[in-house]
């Protein structure tokens, strides 16, 4: 209702709004029928598991296997790995983008243009993976954790959305500041940070989801310490293997008997990694979703 105006749907517009309604549902059920498959498979019998008798109802529930993947070598170390890059190298780079962000919209800068122009230029070019390997041995930032972090501080692509948005926030509010007698950095901490935080939600679950997702740079660069594998390269590693558990346990033993009777085969390692893998990052944008629309609509909008 608008005004006095009442609007009342036709009988098209029921049909049309019902069909809709159950499209999407259909849809949505396709995209959550993967994940529920894999954790219904998780925490199923594993010998039901292996011979892919479970389908749409988990059978034998229990929880081992999410035990037992604490115990597999190494995999405290690539959870804390992963989880200390999404979050160091997420906050790293948000900062990273905004302070550049608002640096190149200042009249005053210095050769601002050339620099935005440099920065956005990297976009499109680049030398290769050698040269890219060659460089971060020659920085030490190969069998190193901050070889995770650095590279990634600097997005360009992230820099032209903080910096399209600023440029939407009316200059008034700086000027004022200004006048008032407040420096560059005491505005962007007091004024534009904050009013940028629909566009660095946003990029924040770029940065988390790429942190979270890679795995090339792990398979790369850490080659020599299994330490600081991701997650995803653990995943990786378990998916191209044909062993099972017991050949991926600690040689020292941190399995009981009756957890080495009940080894779990090749396919439930791999569901199960796969699962902790994904799910957390799955929580990140609910918490984002109100910022995200409102960041990547404003920050798409001029040139």
């Amino acid at each position: 209702m608008e005004g006095n105006r009442i609007y009342r749907l036709t009988v098209g517009d029921r049909i049309f709004n019902f069909f809709n309604g159950l499209f999407f549902a259909a849809f949505t059920a396709l995209c959550i029928f993967p994940i529920y498959y894999l954790f219904i498979n998780t925490i199923s019998e594993n010998k039901l598991v292996t011979a892919g008798l479970i389908n749409f109802f988990p059978r034998g529930v229990h929880l081992k296997n999410y035990v037992m993947m604490l115990k597999v070598k190494d995999m405290g170390y690539s959870l804390l790995t992963t989880t200390g890059r999404t979050v160091i190298g997420t906050v790293a780079m948000v900062l990273a983008s905004a302070l550049v962000g608002y640096l190149v919209t200042q009249q005053a800068m210095l050769g601002r243009k050339i620099i935005y122009r440099y920065i956005v230029i990297t976009m499109y070019f680049n030398a290769g993976l050698l040269p890219w390997y060659l460089n971060m041995s020659m920085l030490g930032l190969t069998n190193n954790f901050w070889g995770y972090i650095i590279p990634a501080i600097v997005q360009p692509f992230n820099i032209i959305l903080v910096k399209t948005y600023i440029e939407s926030i009316p200059r008034e509010l700086e000027e004022s500041a200004f006048i008032d007698g407040a420096g560059y950095f005491t505005v962007f901490r007091r004024i534009i940070f904050p009013l940028c935080k629909p566009i660095l939600a946003t990029i924040a679950v770029f940065g988390a989801v790429g942190h979270w997702n890679s795995f090339i740079d792990s398979i790369i660069l850490m080659s020599a310490k299994p330490t600081i594998y991701t997650l995803q390269h653990r995943l990786y590693i378990y998916l191209n293997t044909t062993s099972n558990l017991g050949k991926i346990v600690n040689s020292g033993g941190s399995l009981s008997a009756d957890d080495i009777a009940n080894l779990m085969s090749n396919r439930v390692i791999q569901l199960t990694v796969a699962m902790v893998t994904i799910v957390p990052i799955l929580f990140v944008y609910p918490f984002m979703q109100r910022y995200f629309q409102k960041g990547i609509m404003m920050g798409a909008v001029k040139g």
